[in-house]
C-alpha cells in the first residue's frame, strides 16, 4: 500500500529551460546547439555534466555556479517554472491523505527556493547539498527512507528518469512512478526498463491520485 508520495525536483516539478537556457547563456553557445548537445548525451547514456566539458574542457559545475551568483545571474526558478499540474496534483494527494515529500539532486540555494514554493505543500523537502548524498547512490534513497515516515515498501517515489530515479529507487525497495517530459523521460520512455521498472508510467501527475487510490484499493 502506498502512504508516501515523493518528488524529484528537476523535469518532475520544475521545468529547467530557463535554468538550462541561462547556462547556454552563460557558456556563450547558442542555446539550440547547447540543447541539442544535451539531448546527445543523454541519448549516449553519459551524464548530463559532460555536456558542459563538450564546449568547456575542464569545466567546474560547482566553480561556475559560484561565478554566475557572483556576477549577479544565480541559478534560480520561480512559480512560471513549474509544470502547470504540479499544484494540483500535490494538492489532489494531499486530500487523499498521503505524506508528500520533495528530495532531488538540487544545491542548497535551490533548496532555499523549494522551501519557499512548497512549505505548505509537502510534509519535506530535502536535496542532495543537505544530505551529502546525490542519486544515483544508493545513500540518498537509505536518507529518504530515515526521513519519511512510513516503510520504503509504502513510499513511491516519483521521476523523470529511468537510471537517476526509477532504478535506484526500485532496488531501495520503493514503488516508482516515471512522468514523460524533459529530456530524459523523452529519450528513454521507450526502454526495456522504462516500460518494465515503474509502478506507474503515466503522462501528468494528475494521474497519480487516481491511479495510487486504485492500486491501493487492490492491496488492501
Amino acid at each position: 500500500m502506498i502512504r508516501a508520495v515523493i518528488f524529484d525536483v528537476g523535469e518532475c516539478l520544475v521545468d529547467e529551460t530557463t535554468e538550462y537556457s541561462a547556462w547556454a547563456d552563460w557558456l556563450g553557445v547558442p542555446r539550440h546547439t547547447f540543447h541539442a548537445m544535451f539531448g546527445a548525451v543523454i541519448a549516449q547514456g553519459r551524464d548530463y555534466r559532460d555536456v558542459f566539458q563538450e564546449f568547456r574542457p575542464g569545466f567546474d559545475l560547482y566553480e561556475e555556479r559560484e561565478k554566475r551568483a557572483q556576477a549577479g545571474q544565480p541559478e534560480t526558478f520561480g512559480e512560471e517554472d513549474l509544470y502547470p499540474d504540479v499544484r494540483d496534483a500535490l494538492a489532489a494527494l494531499r486530500a487523499d491523505g498521503l505524506w508528500l515529500g520533495i528530495a532531488g539532486n538540487q544545491t542548497v540555494r535551490a533548496g532555499k527556493i523549494l522551501r519557499t514554493l512548497f512549505a505548505n505543500d509537502v510534509d519535506l523537502i530535502g536535496t542532495s547539498d543537505d544530505w551529502g548524498a546525490s542519486k544515483p547512490d544508493r545513500t540518498f534513497f537509505d536518507r529518504v527512507a530515515e526521513v519519511v515516515p512510513v516503510d520504503p515498501a509504502e513510499m513511491l517515489y516519483v521521476g523523470d528518469r529511468v537510471d537517476n530515479d526509477i532504478r535506484p529507487a526500485v532496488a531501495a525497495d520503493m514503488y516508482t512512478a516515471l512522468v514523460r517530459r524533459g529530456p530524459w523521460a523523452t529519450i528513454q520512455w521507450d526502454s526495456e526498463e522504462a516500460q518494465k521498472l515503474p509502478t506507474f508510467r503515466v503522462e501528468s501527475l494528475l494521474e497519480l491520485s487516481p491511479q495510487i487510490a486504485r492500486f491501493n484499493e487492490q492491496v488492501r
